[in-house]
């Protein structure tokens, strides 16, 4: 009898299919308005340049929920170009039709593992921001290794920033808020913006989104972080 091959162990994701329900509205906006601003899943190298037509420091939010703070985010800074990665697609839906009556033309969304995308898709040093507002904290200590924010994670997206690029990151799960902060100010690779080595004030560009009020309404401390690129 032939041995067969063992499998390859299966990648860890940081996140899982869940069965959100995607509206009409939402759905048709997948479908209509997915070619222009959408950016289908692959392997292909992505050039900023050519997506976007033109030369501009570049945004990737990882986890962009349902674009709200996106959308406005990009809105206000229409000197910069933003790639939004989300996988659920009721998210992509209303962030398809937000940007769509925003009548944003410096936006791109890519329904693929944030992971895949920094580690095959991106150009090192082609990032200028990277923004990671509120992940899953997954707080039972069996899931914790499926926290986004972590050693090897840290390590692609330094090799992804530009020199002095920036990295920002926000949750309302103090214990991993706490776990992101030993991570990054124990990385060479990156420096603290704040002056103690520990969390920063909530920027004044972030929109304060339902989720992150909704948080705060349950008593949830909202703990923001910004590192730089060495």
């Amino acid at each position: 009898m032939l041995d067969t091959p063992a499998s390859p162990p299966r990648a860890i994701r940081s996140f899982v299919k869940r069965g959100g329900r995607t509206t009409l509205a939402q759905s048709r906006a997948i479908a209509e308005l997915w070619p222009r601003f959408g950016i289908d899943p692959g392997t292909t190298a992505l050039d900023f340049e050519q997506v976007f037509g033109r030369r501009a420091p570049a945004v990737v939010e990882i986890g962009f929920g349902d674009g709200e703070a996106l959308v406005s985010r990009a809105g206000a800074s229409p000197d910069r170009d933003f790639l939004g990665l989300e996988v659920h697609p009721p998210g992509v839906g209303h962030c398809l039709l937000l940007a769509d009556a925003a009548k944003l033309a410096n936006l791109r969304l890519l329904r693929q593992d944030a992971v895949e995308v920094l580690g095959t898709r991106l150009a090192p040093a082609s990032l200028d921001e990277v923004l990671i507002w509120f992940p899953d904290p997954w707080p039972k200590k069996r899931h914790h290794k499926r926290r986004l924010l972590n050693g090897a994670f840290a390590d692609l997206l330094a090799r992804q920033l530009r020199s002095g690029g920036v990295l920002r990151f926000a949750s309302d799960w103090q214990p991993y808020a706490d776990e992101a902060l030993e991570v990054l100010n124990a990385h060479p690779d990156f420096r603290n913006e704040a002056t103690d080595g520990g969390f920063v004030a909530r920027p004044a560009e972030r929109l304060l989104t339902k989720f992150e009020r909704r948080g705060l309404r349950l008593g949830h401390r909202v703990s923001d972080l910004m590192f730089n690129r060495r």
